[in-house]
């Protein structure tokens, strides 16, 4: 295909949104009021009993740290093969980047959980010097607040720097007010030199700083909100792990979103097999360190055995959770390993998109697990040693399946309606490979060559 029939077939697919499309978004649309019915309910248990109530918000603390680990994990998986200067990621870049703007659902979902979060006046275990030093006692919510929010804008500037080429050309095929967003968007781009000189610049720069707010995030929430909240847990570790499991999360929840493109969408000519493949090679590999990270953590309180040591692998490990350790363990390790070493299955359609699906499950539920658990012993009156007698396993009520079938909804729902603005396929991208390829005799055959940008 010319560069101009690929910009005419890749618009007009974006156009294309039937019937199924308009009764999912609807269907979205009435679950995520059901989730926001579940949080007003919530809230009024919160007031009710006349205190923050912290225990009672541990699936909401655990849906957010699930989507920032997946979704917000996600633009990754273009910013790290754009680095290496990968062709075969071209078709699967704006996909992950669209993820970016679940952001912005991620950071409404993140601020009930701040609001809740035991402040340090409560005698709570910190690693901010508390005290003589008088760091605001709320310092802890002001920080990851702050690194979330740019960790957002973040997000949605790389995915506006990388739609601005796309975003002129929307602009030069629409007309009345249609035009005047797009014009906005595209800011007098007309593809100079230096325009698109300014263009590669911004997305590594961009690029490098999400990674850093990525990781920043991931620090600072897992600390406040997960592992400061209970008593005897002390793992310098558990930062890396947690956002190591966001590159591995963002990884299948990109491969399952190209799926649904893939199958439904109408892009088979633009995401093959070659993507497939590519993405389950690195989910392999970050499968199998994920049981580097989960191993280093848990052999440091099992040799250890002090008492506070053991509280912490009854409550997170061996204790009320333990069937979850299990699902987390076979979903996010023991499958992918034993599955994906199979060429047939890897170089596969349906091979990785089904791991990444396990893989995803797992993350949920691993959430679940350390959030619902810290949450659930965040109000003990010593905050500084688990009491003999640990909580047992908190079951969701009513109000959080309502918020996590709401929240999870609302982040597909607005991934959707992205699409219907921003394609979800890069077209400047995929016109410019053009430029890269050319097909050459070989003996008795013909072979495909791909050169570099640089």
């Amino acid at each position: 295909m010319t560069p101009t029939a690929i910009g005419d077939d890749l618009f007009d697919k974006g156009k294309l949104r039937g019937k199924k499309f308009r009764n999912t978004v609807i269907i979205l649309g009435i679950l995520t009021l059901l989730g926001i019915i579940g949080f007003a309910l919530r809230v009024i248990d919160t007031i009710g009993d006349g205190t923050h109530n912290t225990p009672i918000w541990g699936y909401h603390a655990a849906l957010f740290a699930f989507i920032l680990t997946a979704a917000q994990g996600a633009p990754m998986v273009a910013i790290a093969p754009r680095i290496a200067k990968a062709h075969w990621r071209r078709s699967i870049s704006r996909i992950a980047e669209l993820f970016g703007l679940v952001g912005v659902v991620s950071f409404l979902i993140y601020i009930p959980v701040a609001w809740v979060l035991p402040s340090m006046e409560d005698g709570r275990r910190t690693l901010w010097f508390y005290g003589e030093l008088k760091v605001p006692a709320h310092m802890p919510e002001v920080t990851t607040t702050l690194v979330l929010l740019a960790l957002t804008i973040t997000g949605l500037v790389l995915l506006w720097v990388s739609a601005m080429p796309d975003f002129a050309m929307l602009r030069d095929r629409t007309t009345g007010s249609k035009q005047r967003w797009f014009a906005w968007l595209a800011r007098g781009w007309i593809g100079s030199s230096k325009q698109w000189h300014w263009q590669k610049h911004r997305l590594g720069i961009v690029g490098a700083f999400y990674f850093m707010m990525l990781i920043t995030a991931h620090f600072a929430y897992s600390v406040d909100f997960g592992m400061t909240l209970v008593p005897g847990w002390i793992d310098a570790l558990y930062p890396a792990t947690h956002a190591h499991n966001s590159l591995q999360s963002g990884v299948a929840i990109t491969l399952i979103a190209m799926y649904v493109l893939y199958r439904f969408g109408g892009y088979k000519d633009y995401i093959t097999l070659d993507q497939f493949w590519g993405l389950g090679k690195l989910l392999f590999a970050l499968s199998l360190l994920w049981f580097w990270f989960w191993f280093s953590s848990f052999i440091i309180f099992w040799f250890g055995a002090k008492p506070a040591e053991e509280a912490v692998l009854d409550l997170l490990f061996v204790g009320p959770y333990l069937w979850i350790v299990f699902i987390v363990f076979i979903f996010a390790f023991f499958v992918p390993l034993w599955s994906m070493i199979w060429n047939p299955l890897r170089k596969s359609v349906w091979g990785p998109v089904t791991i990444a699906s396990g893989v995803l499950v797992a993350t949920m539920f691993d959430k679940i697990r350390l959030y619902v658990a810290a949450f659930s012993v965040s109000d003990l009156p010593n905050k500084h040693e688990l009491v003999d007698i640990l909580p047992g396993a908190v079951m969701p009520g009513v109000p959080d399946v309502l918020i996590w079938v709401g929240g999870i909804s609302a982040c597909i729902l607005i991934y959707m309606l992205a699409t219907r603005i921003i394609p979800p396929i890069n077209v400047w991208e995929q016109k410019e490979v053009t430029l890269y390829r050319i097909h050459k005799p070989f003996h008795r055959t013909e072979v495909q060559i791909l050169g570099k940008p640089d």
